[in-house]
């Protein structure tokens, strides 16, 4: 029996005119302040990506991977190893997320670098393109993975869909089909492809899955559009079909999302970068918890108890009370705000296993009270720390620094690019991968970056 049942009236021709757009956008297009923010996306995601790089999510995806590989003809990041495209496509968007410092499309909650730059970097190392053309498919990709993401959110994402896997895939095979020339049927059958393989499950969150999503997400956005370059053919409305991707994942679809002001207004200029290595809602938290231990000195000590008022998004998400692991900490708004106020870190060091183990991070975290309150806002936060002596100090954060009220600066980026990224290849060489990132747009091979990140993970030169 066919599934194909008649698109309901009133409902835009979403795939075709999406692929239209792919196909027909050039850089000329695109707004000088967007492609400077795709830069500074790009610049974030390899920082990202050789910082998770000697995490040990990516030493067994490697062990699982590497006796498969085909043709080893692409980098992962801050790596010796050489894997065939789709492979390093996989293991770069697990390290560039592994560590959750990556960016973030705060409508949607979507980190949009990871299943796009992956899968464009791994081509671009078997098809030479510029950095120019990279970061204008890289662009579209964003720009379509955000759009398709805006018109499921939240219904999608509460129904426990991870929507930087499941979005994410579409935003591959778009930067991709950008990048090979694909013709506008051909890039409908790529977005056919890629909603067959959309997935991705928010009960995985705390795991080394998690960051598998981004990274499955880039392997099979790279394959939809090189299996519909080769004339493997799919339905041509799989966005919009009754049995397609939006209906079945979700009780929401607003194609106004995808087809509105297309070119026009671009979501990827709103493209933000964390300041912490953790889920974004908890950065308030962390942010006014560092504040008040810059104001109080050694009186952190003194500490009697924490109490956070938060968005119930904030709990639903990050409530793990008692993390066993680094990955369960990222997690945990209650381990996030004691290693703030004891440490002041909310840096990958915050998120080991050791620290989140810690006996005083512990006993502090055992102190702090969470209340869900509806009306605070998501990106809002009230601390009452009372301490011993009875006293008490408060703190409200409106607005968290790495929000799009308080963006990173490029300054910002560079240190925390640096910070990661010298840990598993070295000051020297992160300082020239740095440089060679900023220049991107003027590179005429762009996997001159992913070949300048080839170290190993003790920072040692690879040998040429």
């Amino acid at each position: 029996m066919s599934g194909h049942q008649p698109t309901p009236d009133g409902t835009p021709m979403v795939t075709k005119i999406l692929a239209d757009w792919v196909v027909t956008t050039q850089t000329k297009d695109i707004p000088a302040e967007v492609r400077e923010e795709g830069l500074r996306t790009f610049v974030n995601w390899v920082g990202c990506a050789v910082g998770g790089a000697s995490h040990e999510t990516a030493d067994a995806a490697l062990r699982a991977v590497m006796p498969f590989s085909g043709p080893r003809s692409a980098t992962v990041l801050g790596r010796t190893e050489k894997l065939d495209i789709f492979h390093a496509a996989l293991v770069n968007g697990i390290t560039s997320h592994v560590l959750d410092y990556d960016d973030t499309h705060l409508k949607t909650i979507i980190h949009p670098a990871g299943p796009v730059a992956s899968a464009l970097l791994a081509l671009a190392e078997t098809r030479p393109m510029s950095g120019e053309d990279f970061l204008t498919a890289m662009i579209i990709g964003i720009e379509v993975e955000c759009r398709i993401g805006n018109s499921v959110y939240p219904h999608h994402y509460d129904r426990g869909w991870h929507i930087t896997g499941t979005a994410g895939v579409f935003g591959a095979a778009a930067a991709v089909g950008k990048a090979i020339g694909l013709s506008p049927q051909q890039m409908r059958w790529a977005f056919g492809l890629a909603a067959s393989q959309s997935s991705g499950f928010r009960e995985m969150f705390g795991t080394m899955t998690k960051s598998f999503h981004p990274g499955s997400a880039a392997k099979n956005g790279l394959l939809a559009a090189i299996m519909a370059e080769a004339g493997f053919d799919s339905s041509e409305r799989a966005l919009e079909a009754p049995r397609g991707w939006a209906f079945t994942t979700s009780d929401k679809q607003d194609w106004s999302e995808i087809v509105g002001d297309l070119g026009v207004t671009w979501e990827s200029a709103l493209n933000s970068y964390k300041p912490f290595a953790c889920g974004i809602v908890i950065h308030p938290t962390i942010d006014g918890c560092i504040q008040i231990r810059e104001e109080i000195g050694d009186k952190v000590n003194e500490i009697a108890s924490v109490a956070l008022t938060t968005h119930p998004l904030v709990l639903e998400l990050t409530g793990k009370r008692d993390p066993k692991t680094g990955l369960e900490g990222k997690f945990s708004v209650f381990h996030s705000a004691a290693c703030a106020l004891l440490r002041g870190d909310g840096a990958p060091t915050a998120f080991t296993d050791e620290i989140v183990t810690a006996p005083d991070i512990v006993a502090l975290r055992d102190t702090i009270i969470a209340t869900a309150d509806p009306t605070c806002h998501e990106a809002s936060v009230d601390i009452v720390v009372t301490f011993k002596d009875g006293t008490t100090l408060h703190k409200h954060v409106a607005r968290a620094i790495g929000s799009s009220d308080v963006p990173l600066t490029n300054e910002q980026i560079d240190t925390k690019f640096t910070v990661q990224s010298a840990l598993v290849i070295g000051e020297e060489a992160t300082k020239k991968l740095l440089e060679l990132a900023w220049k991107t747009a003027t590179l005429s091979d762009v996997s001159d970056v992913a070949r300048a990140s080839v170290h190993d993970v003790k920072g040692q030169a690879a040998a040429e």
